[in-house]
C-alpha cells in the first residue's frame, strides 16, 4: 500500500520536459500511462519513439505534462507491454483486430506481423471444414458386382453388400439382386457440391445399375 501511495505521489509531479528525461507520461484517450523512454524507443520508426524524441513530432500536453494522444486506451496496454517484453498478451475478450488497428497507427512493425499471422492462422482454422461422409446405395445383379467394384473411382469405396434375394428369372437361372453401399469423404463446403452425378455414377447408371 505504501508503494502504491508513493507511486501516486510521483505521478502527481510533472516529469522533466528535456529530451533526456527517463520517464515519459502518455495520456491516451484520457487514460494515463507511465513508461520509460527506452521502452518507447524499442521500435525506432514507431510513432511513440518519434514522439518522445521531441524532434520530428509535436504533441500537446495535459496539465501534468503528459503527451496527449487521441486513441483508444483499451488497446494501448497490450502495445505498451509488447514494447516492454516483446510478447503479445491479450485478455480473452480483447479483439486482436482492435490491437492491430492501433499497432498500425503507432507503426510497430513486429507487432503488426505477429497479429496478422495470428489472424491468418485463425481464419485458416475456421475455413477447415471437417470432411462429410456421403453414402450411396446401389442396386445391382450378381453378375454385375465384380465389374462395379473394379471400376469404382473418384474416392468412392465399398462399405457393405446386402443380399435382397432373387427378383426375376432369366432363362433357367435366378438373378440375385444386391444392395451395395459405398461412401466418399467430401471436403468441399455445401455450396460447392454439385448435383451432377460423378463420372463413376454415370458409368454405373449406363450399366443399368439403380442408385
Amino acid at each position: 500500500m505504501q508503494d502504491a501511495v508513493g507511486l501516486s505521489c510521483t505521478w502527481g509531479i510533472p516529469p522533466p520536459t528535456g529530451t533526456h528525461a527517463k520517464w515519459v507520461r502518455l495520456n491516451v484517450g484520457g487514460t494515463v500511462f507511465l513508461t520509460t523512454r527506452q521502452t518507447l524507443c524499442r521500435e525506432q520508426k514507431s510513432f511513440l519513439c518519434r514522439l518522445c524524441q521531441g524532434e520530428e513530432l509535436q504533441s500537446d500536453r495535459d496539465e501534468t505534462g503528459a503527451y496527449l494522444i487521441d486513441r483508444d486506451p483499451t488497446y494501448f496496454g497490450p502495445i505498451l507491454n509488447f514494447l516492454r517484453h516483446g510478447k503479445l498478451v491479450l485478455d480473452k475478450d480483447m479483439a486482436e483486430e482492435g490491437v492491430l488497428e492501433e499497432a498500425e497507427f503507432y507503426n510497430i512493425g513486429p507487432l503488426i506481423r505477429i497479429i496478422k499471422d495470428r489472424l491468418e492462422e485463425k481464419d485458416y482454422t475456421v475455413t477447415q471444414v471437417p470432411p462429410k461422409h456421403v453414402y450411396r446405395v446401389l442396386q445391382c445383379q450378381e453378375e454385375e458386382l465384380t465389374q462395379m467394384v473394379s471400376t469404382m473411382s473418384d474416392g468412392w469405396r465399398f462399405e457393405q453388400l446386402v443380399n435382397i434375394g432373387s427378383s426375376y428369372n432369366y432363362g433357367n437361372e435366378d438373378q440375385t439382386e444386391f444392395l451395395c453401399v459405398v461412401s466418399k469423404e467430401l471436403y468441399n463446403s455445401p455450396n460447392d457440391l454439385s448435383s451432377e452425378p460423378s463420372h463413376n455414377a454415370k458409368l454405373l447408371q449406363a450399366r443399368g445399375l439403380r442408385m
